[in-house]
């Protein structure tokens, strides 16, 4: 190919060059964005963990043989406000300061559990937003032959799982909490959901649902 022909083809291909170019900035600016809308949505939802009623709705993560329509559920929405109180139907129940400290510890322990379910959902965002921030062409290429999305799915597996897993790892220490406050207050017996297949089948269950994903 001669400097002519040469030529010809860097005008030809110019406009192509500079519209890529555009575009690359274009979506480098919404993954920036999109970056900084995760880490707003995740502050707001740990800041809800201390400010809101711990809702008692149960705490399934057991899923092998079960339907989660099949579940018993308490009868009336049940909660723990950030100062221990356990409101049943909106109504508070009359309470000894030992077991107002069982619900506060209990409350901490699901709120630690849930932010750890936070952390393990904004980084599984932020590894999706950065495995798509590469060249233009790479981005078409991955896209069209799915590539891309696999490589967004080995990484948040890889990346996300030992995270996750720590709340497996919570889960007996909680189901004893649970056990305990069923004991202590009578009116919290309903919403002890936490059972012993949960417990034993979670990292079982969350492998394979890492996997399916």
């Amino acid at each position: 190919m001669n400097r002519k022909h040469i030529a010809a083809l860097f005008v030809a291909l110019s406009p192509m060059v500079a519209q890529a170019s555009t575009v690359r900035t274009e979506v480098a600016k919404d993954l920036d964005e999109a970056r900084q809308e995760v880490r707003t949505e995740m502050a707001q939802e740990r800041a809800k963990l201390d400010s809101e009623n711990l809702s008692l709705d149960g705490l399934h993560f057991g899923k092998d043989g079960k339907d989660e329509a099949t579940k018993s559920r308490p009868p009336l929405k049940g909660e723990i406000t950030p100062r221990g109180d356990l409101l049943i139907d909106g109504k508070p129940v009359a309470l000894a300061a030992g077991q107002r400290r069982q619900l506060q510890d209990y409350r901490a322990q699901v709120i630690d559990i849930a932010r750890t379910g936070i952390d393990a959902g904004e980084q599984a965002a932020m590894l999706a937003i950065d495995a798509t921030d590469v060249s233009l062409f790479r981005l078409i290429v991955g896209g069209l032959t799915g590539s891309l999305e696999r490589r967004v799915e080995a990484t948040v597996q890889r990346e996300i799982q030992p995270l996750v897993l720590q709340i497996c790892h919570r889960l007996p220490q909680l189901r004893d909490s649970q056990q305990a406050l069923a004991v202590s207050v009578p009116e919290f017996r309903p919403y002890a959901t936490l059972d012993a297949d949960d417990v034993e089948n979670c990292e079982r269950d969350i492998r394979k649902d890492l996997v399916a994903r």
